[in-house]
């Protein structure tokens, strides 16, 4: 396989910071993803090229190695153990020291020996997923392009926002016969809802007329997955919460299970009065404070 330079990739300088190298992989993957290119097997090959150079470039260690030993950064410290127990090597008083670059150390140290090969285990791979909420409130399924491979992977409902979780063997594939790496997906969920979510409950706010607040009456609101009519008893307090069981979010790997739906009561007062309605406003003011009296 051709060395790939991740820095010539991501369209950056080697010197470039965190976030340069965060920007040039967003604005890449966005323009080269298989969703908007399909059947395209020129951008497939570059996204996964994206891909593995933002999986190196962000991570720290990674990059270090990168920087180091080029196309053998994977295997930086197998290197770097082999150097020095050849280098120490003592001969009547003298060290040896390895003369060449490091693919020729390698294979050296590390090629075929006796038809023998160190197998090495592929490479990890970071994956970031976009999704609504509305996306996670029931199981999902979604399509992945890995080193050239399509799979469908079916996600439970309630996964939260910034989570990561590890789908065995779907990372690169080892070398020499090495067991593949792993798959690591984080999910980034926005909020596409008017409610709040703290786990599994949710939390909402909800308008009420006047006229119901004082005399009480029913009222239609929004839950997650349709609409109920509630009752409001009379004289009820701007500011009132009331709980709604089972009528949150989805607990995670527990389909079956929910959270609540916290509401709280905002009193709406009218505007727009009629003379009218002022009149009879003010009455209804004298006989409160007559009572009072």
């Amino acid at each position: 396989m051709d060395f790939i330079d991740y820095y010539k990739v991501l369209e950056i300088d080697k010197k470039a910071s965190e976030k340069e190298i965060k920007a040039a992989y967003r604005k890449l993957a966005r323009k080269y993803h298989p969703d908007l290119n399909p059947k395209n097997l020129q951008a497939e090959k570059k996204f996964k090229e994206i891909n593995e150079a933002n999986e190196v470039l962000s991570d720290v260690e990674k990059r270090k190695k990168y920087d180091e030993f080029g196309e053998n950064w994977k295997h930086a410290d197998e290197i770097k153990n082999a150097q020095k127990q050849q280098s120490y090597q003592n001969t009547g008083g003298n060290y040896e020291e390895f003369s060449g670059d490091f693919s020729d150390f390698f294979e050296s140290m590390y090629g075929n020996r006796g038809n023998t090969k160190t197998r090495f285990r592929g490479q990890d791979v970071n994956a970031e997923l976009q999704l609504n909420l509305t996306d996670v409130y029931k199981s999902n399924i979604q399509t992945f392009t890995v080193n050239g491979k399509t799979i469908r992977l079916t996600f439970p409902a309630g996964i939260e926002n910034g989570q990561t979780i590890k789908v065995t063997g779907h990372g690169n594939p080892g070398i020499n016969g090495g067991p593949n790496g792993d798959l690591y997906i984080t999910f980034s969920i926005k909020n596409n809802t008017n409610f709040k979510r703290e786990g599994s409950n949710l939390y909402a706010n909800v308008d009420l007329d006047l006229y119901t607040a004082l005399l009480g009456g029913e009222v239609l609101v929004a839950t997650f997955d349709g609409k109920v009519k509630l009752k409001v008893a009379p004289e009820t307090q701007s500011g009132t919460k009331i709980k709604l069981k089972g009528k949150g979010f989805p607990v995670y790997k527990k389909e079956s299970e929910f959270g609540n739906l916290f509401l709280t009561y905002h009193v709406k007062l009218p505007t727009n009065l009629s003379e009218k309605e002022k009149a009879l406003f003010t009455e209804l003011q004298k006989l409160k404070n007559h009572g009072n009296q």
